[in-house]
C-alpha cells in the first residue's frame, strides 16, 4: 500500500487531468444545451472553458483527495458544479437531452486523446518519462478513461442513464428518472464491491485509444 508521500505525489500528478476531465465535461455540456437554444448556460456564466467557472470546492477539491488519501479510492473521484439546463429551452426537447447527455462522454473521449497526444509528443520538445509532465498525461489518459466508462454507465442521473431514458417509455422514463437520487450511492457501491465492472472496460478503452493515436 502507497505511502502517504507517495499518494500525495500521485495526487499531484492526477489534479490537472482530474480538473480539467471532470470541469471541460460540464464545459462540452453547457455549450452543446446554448447551441441547442438554451441561453440560461451563458446566463449563469457557465459557457466557458475555464476549469474555475466550473470546479467545486467540495466535490471537485476536498471529496476527491479524502476518497484517494484516506478512502483508498483507485483513483480522484468526484465532479463540478452541474450545469442547470433547462431544456424547455430546446426546440426538441427529448432530442436535445440526448445531445447534451452525449456531450459529456465525447468530452472525456476528447481528453483521452489529448493526453495520449501529450504523452507521444512530450519527448520531441524536451519530456522525459520519468518527468512530471509524462507522468501526468499517462495520467489523464487513464482517468479519462475511467469517467468514461463511469458517464456512460446505465445510471439514473449519469449521461448513460439520459441516454437509457431517452429510449423508454414516458412513463418508464418517468419512474427512472425519479432513481437519480440514489445515482451518487450506486456508484460507490460498485467501486467499494464490483470494481471491475468499471476498471476492465477503462483498460480496454484506454488501450484501444492509445493504439489508435500510436503510443
Amino acid at each position: 500500500m502507497p505511502d502517504l508521500s507517495e499518494k500525495l505525489y500521485l495526487v499531484s500528478i492526477m489534479a490537472l487531468p482530474f480538473l480539467l476531465a471532470v470541469t471541460w465535461r460540464e464545459a462540452l455540456r453547457g455549450y452543446v444545451a446554448h447551441k441547442l437554444g438554451d441561453l440560461s448556460v451563458k446566463s449563469a456564466g457557465r459557457l466557458s472553458a475555464n476549469p474555475l467557472n466550473h470546479a467545486d470546492p467540495i466535490w471537485t477539491g476536498v471529496v476527491p483527495v479524502v476518497a484517494f488519501v484516506i478512502l483508498n479510492f483507485p483513483i480522484l473521484f468526484g465532479q463540478a458544479k452541474p450545469i442547470q439546463i433547462n431544456a424547455g429551452n430546446f426546440n426538441d426537447v427529448k432530442g436535445g437531452i440526448l445531445k447534451v447527455a452525449i456531450a459529456g462522454p465525447a468530452a472525456l473521449l476528447l481528453m483521452i486523446m489529448f493526453w495520449l497526444y501529450v504523452y507521444r509528443f512530450g519527448p520531441s520538445f524536451g519530456a522525459i518519462p520519468e518527468g512530471w509532465l509524462m507522468q501526468s498525461a499517462a495520467m489523464g489518459a487513464q482517468l479519462c478513461s475511467f469517467f468514461f466508462i463511469i458517464g456512460i454507465l446505465p445510471i439514473p442521473g449519469l449521461d448513460g442513464g439520459k441516454i437509457v431514458e431517452h429510449f423508454l417509455p414516458h412513463d418508464a422514463a418517468q419512474g427512472f428518472r425519479s432513481l437519480e437520487m440514489y445515482g451518487f450511492f450506486i456508484i460507490i457501491g460498485i467501486f467499494i464491491f464490483l470494481p471491475a465492472i468499471i476498471q476492465v472496460p477503462a483498460i480496454f478503452i484506454f488501450r484501444l485509444v492509445a493504439s489508435l493515436v500510436g503510443v
